[in-house]
């Protein structure tokens, strides 16, 4: 029995465990409530003690709920109307979008880097920085946080992007649930959930499954999903919860095609014709794909009262990785596990203080094999590699409220980071290790209760992954002459000086909040990923000559009366990126990979138990895929047109019906990046982007008591 079947039926198995003690547990009757947080639970925060603590960070964040929302499959449906956090679709299942906030790991797919992402205040990602974006669940957090940039408070969020945190629901949260799914292209998705609350514990478990057969051809994916957690809280306030989270997650790579194929065959792969370029990289041959399993354990603790408070967190989990792309297999067994702890205290009045530790050891055995251009078999193994990476963070805070409506902030971070990789076949080796201080100043100014303006001044610093370190180079027409290497890279640093205001406006029938943040970082050795003139990933470096990330975040929501039963309900989220080269090679050209100008915006009429209306997802600008910036290859403008009609009769019950792209829009969601277009084949010629998902209709029903 294989590793991940093992980990498969102890999963189940520890799920089962908790299910019955759902049925054993004396439970208490609930009246219905909304997802607000206004049950008490361990360790869960509630919207306003979440709303609360984001008011202290003087810096750009978000506050989701999820739970509102109606189609929540794929971490795009949850965090789609948020400023500042940009998510780039690959092929609209339950796949690998890329995800950056201001600019960090925009050019690190397959797997991402650049944002520390989090469950529960506890760490997601390997310890060498990277995740697998597709094993997060939506549908079972209750609360989704962002911490844009520096404002991360995480001891180990140092990185440019920041952190989320994903906050588990829990038994306090719901009793039951239930979520059907259906769609165009073969999209099919169930959930359902158990919970149960006693006097001092409670206990919640889901499963989920989603299919997908795709829009594209060779682009089907699957997911499975098992998490429970179980949580309980002493007389004297010492509070618990454990957490176990196991996924299944495989699908098919489409891979990308030249430009012209965005109009002329926006399903189609390489190989569906027959030019030399299809036969070369015929996608059904080489037949590339992915299949992840991940199992994790986590536990948190935390007592003390409002005058002083700890928290220790550990966790471990094991993720088994086999990703395929057209031309090498690249299998990684990995083992990670952490520890965190954290107190918070006030001296007095005015200061509040902060003290944090982490650390965090993955383990990863990594092989690469060469793939049979005729049938995409294995063939020589040509990598094989022991890799580990340790992460030791200290970090240290507080807070000055040194006048009624002006605050001060301080925070520096501590760390010690090593990046070894070996060899076994060759011995060749390079152990990297780096010590850094991360600090951070800021500064809140609150002249109204409706008003708050902010600034700090920070640095930041991301190590590379192991995804930059060990490449793999295999011509696509002579896989036996294929070799591995072991790249020595540098840290990524910043300099980011950041302002910004959030505020409130209108009366109770009309009301709204808005957020406005400007920022502007100067990196050094950015790390930039090339790819070669098949798409296939090359190699990652530094940018010894410096680049400039600037950009403006905007988010606008609310709500306001049109007659004494009807409302409109409308959001909108604008984010600006302006990222250049400062000197060497590229100097002034912009950084591929990062749409300058990218606008989602809904408005929905609101009447008795009915919502409906239409929603744009609109890049405005387009946007270069090569750092030299040729014209013919850009990622051309374009705008989604949608529609979305939710119907809820009582607090418990929920339709929907979603509409994409009514336009049946072709366009490219997303591309590989490259240092500068090759002339052979020519630009316009090369395979360099993913066609985006046609016209779609997506219902779904939802049950939660």
């Amino acid at each position: 029995m294989s590793k991940g079947n093992r980990a498969g039926r102890w999963a189940l198995a520890m799920a089962s465990l908790m299910a019955a003690g759902v049925g054993q547990a004396q439970t208490t009757v609930l009246s219905p409530v909304r997802v607000e947080g206004e049950q008490e639970a361990a360790l869960r925060a509630s919207v306003q003690q979440e709303r609360a603590r984001l008011a202290r960070v003087p810096g750009g964040t978000n506050l989701v709920e999820p739970q509102r929302e109606g189609r929540l499959a794929t971490l795009r449906d949850a965090l789609d109307y948020q400023p500042g956090i940009v998510i780039q679709d690959f092929f609209g299942g339950t796949d690998q979008p890329r995800l950056n906030i201001r600019g960090s790991g925009i050019q690190s797919n397959p797997v991402n880097r650049g944002v520390l992402l989090l469950q529960d205040g506890l760490p997601l990602n390997e310890a060498d920085g990277s995740f697998v974006i597709g094993l997060l669940e939506p549908r079972n957090a209750a609360l989704i946080s962002a911490r844009r940039g520096a404002n991360a408070i995480a001891p180990g969020a140092t990185t440019l992007g920041g952190e989320i945190d994903f906050q588990s629901l829990t038994g306090a949260d719901e009793r039951a649930s239930a979520r059907v799914e259906a769609g165009s292209f073969g999209k099919y998705a169930v959930q359902a959930a158990g919970g149960w609350q006693g006097e001092k514990a409670d206990g919640r478990i889901s499963a989920s499954q989603d299919w997908y057969k795709g829009y594209r051809h060779h682009s089907r994916s699957r997911r499975g999903s098992v998490q429970a957690n179980l949580g309980f809280v002493l007389d004297n306030g010492f509070e618990n919860r454990t957490y176990l989270n196991w996924t299944d997650l495989r699908f098919q790579i489409p891979n990308v095609v030249p430009k012209s194929w965005i109009w002329s065959d926006p399903r189609g792969v390489m190989g569906d014709g027959n030019s030399p370029q299809d036969r070369m990289m015929n996608i059904y041959q080489r037949d590339p794909r992915r299949h992840t399993q991940q199992l994790r354990l986590a536990n948190l603790s935390r007592w003390g009262d409002e005058r002083l408070s700890q928290t220790v967190g550990v966790y471990w989990q094991n993720t088994d990785d086999s990703f395929k792309n057209p031309t090498f297999y690249t299998d990684t067994d990995s083992d990670t596990a952490g520890a965190q702890w954290s107190l918070d205290g006030k001296a007095g009045e005015q200061v509040d203080y902060r003290l944090a530790a982490s650390f965090a050891n993955s383990s990863m055995d990594r092989k690469l094999y060469a793939v049979s251009p005729l049938n995409g078999s294995r063939l020589q193994r040509f990598g094989n590699y022991d890799l580990t990476a340790r992460n030791l963070d200290l970090s240290s805070g507080a807070s000055w409220r040194f006048a009624p409506d002006w605050s001060l902030s301080g925070d520096l971070k501590w760390s010690q980071v090593e990046r070894n990789a070996r060899n076994r076949d060759t011995g060749n080796k390079i152990d990297q290790d780096w010590r850094y201080l991360t600090p951070r100043v800021g500064m809140n100014w609150t002249p109204t209760q409706d008003l708050r303006l902010f600034a700090n001044y920070s640095r930041s610093h991301e190590a590379p992954t192991f995804w930059e370190i060990v490449n793999g180079d295999v011509a696509a027409n002579n896989p036996a002459a294929a070799t591995s290497k072991i790249a020595r890279l540098d840290v990524q640093k910043a300099r980011t000086v950041e302002l910004g205001a959030v505020g409130q406006y209108g009366q109770p029938r009309w009301e709204g909040e808005w957020s406005i943040t400007a920022y502007r970082s100067e990196v050094t050795d950015e790390l930039l990923s090339m790819f070669d003139a098949s798409g296939n990933n090359q190699a990652t470096l530094n940018y010894g000559d410096g680049t400039r990330h600037q950009g403006v975040e905007v988010g606008v929501s609310g709500v306001a009366p049109l007659f004494d039963t009807m409302g409109l309900q409308y959001r909108l989220a604008w984010t600006y990126s302006d990222f250049r080269f400062r000197g060497g090679e590229y100097a002034g050209n912009r950084i591929a990979g990062v749409p300058r100008n990218l606008l989602s915006a809904e408005v929905l009429l609101r009447s008795g138990a009915w919502r409906f209306g239409p929603n744009v997802r609109w890049l405005v600008s387009d946007t270069p895929t090569d750092h030299a910036n040729t014209a013919a290859t850009y990622q051309d403008s374009y705008a989604l047109l949608g529609f979305s009609v939710h119907y809820q009769p009582s607090s418990q019950w929920r339709l929907w019906l979603q509409a994409d792209n009514l336009t049946d829009r072709r366009y490219a969601s997303s591309y590989v990046i490259r240092g500068k277009i090759g002339a052979q084949p020519p630009a316009a010629q090369q395979p360099t982007f993913l066609q985006g998902t046609g016209r779609s209709i997506t219902a779904g029903l939802s049950y939660r008591y």
